[in-house]
């Protein structure tokens, strides 16, 4: 490695990315709570839980990078992010609940289950965003984005897992060996599982463009204004100046 990097984000901004997710985590809460309380239908409970599945990679990732200094609980932090994050993207195939549900109209139910979409995204591409971040530091750019690239087809697998096969992430603890069993199937028989092999590569290509989309709005934020700039190369100018008068006197 190159040297200890620092954490990915510094406790300031963690503190407001977690407000502005917890803010649209509870948005849709309370959209599920107000459709209860006009229909009087648990349809969309799950949702809930879903989201709470869906901030666990990024607590994980959080964990991972206040953790760079003790490798042991550094890789435990980083495992445990690879094994739930599918959670965050599997919210986008919670879309196959959609259909009208009178007396609630399926607009509502079309803003409510986005809601949840979008945040279950945000969370997800922060969280691979932050690892991203520290292995490029660590090791490269082109070492960060091979990780990324590999990490996201794992997750379009892990969501195929989870929507066509049922497994979940703790069944790595409660069933590895069948889990185990049914990936080697996969791997060893892929021509007998194509579901599985076009629907994680297909999965893991639209995880990719999005995840580059968000990587380019961050790139955005960081970059310097034009006359942020010229102000700051005026103003550096100015200050040599009245040093070197300072200087000479």
């Amino acid at each position: 490695m190159k040297a200890i990097v620092k954490p990915s984000i510094s406790q300031r901004q963690g503190a407001l990315v977690f407000l502005a997710l917890a803010l649209t985590s509870g948005v849709g809460v309370a959209l599920v709570s107000a459709r209860f309380v006009v229909s009087h239908q648990f349809a969309y409970f799950n949702l809930i839980w879903n989201i709470f599945l869906a901030w666990l990679p990024l607590g994980f990732a959080l964990l991972a990078g206040r953790f760079l200094g003790a490798w042991r609980y550094f890789f435990a932090c980083a495992f445990l992010w690879l094994l739930f994050l599918p959670n965050s993207p599997y919210l986008v195939t919670d879309l196959v609940h959609l259909k009208p549900r009178p007396p609630v109209p399926f607009w509502f139910d079309i803003l409510l289950v986005q809601s949840f979409v979008l945040t279950g995204l945000l969370l997800g591409f922060l969280s691979v965003y932050l690892m991203h971040r520290l292995v490029s530091h660590a090791f490269g750019w082109r070492a960060g984005w091979i990780f990324t690239v590999l990490i996201l087809g794992l997750t379009g697998f892990g969501i195929y897992l989870g929507r066509f096969e049922r497994w979940n992430s703790w069944d790595f603890f409660l069933s590895p060996i069948g889990l185990s069993r049914y990936i080697c199937g996969v791997i060893i028989h892929p021509h007998a599982n194509k579901t599985a092999v076009v629907f994680s590569m297909l999965c893991g290509v639209f995880l990719l463009l999005a995840y580059l989309a968000f990587y380019a709005l961050t790139a955005l934020h960081h970059a310097v204004p034009p006359r942020a700039r010229s102000n700051s190369v005026r103003s550096d100018a100015v200050v040599n100046c009245e040093s070197s008068e300072d200087h000479e006197g």
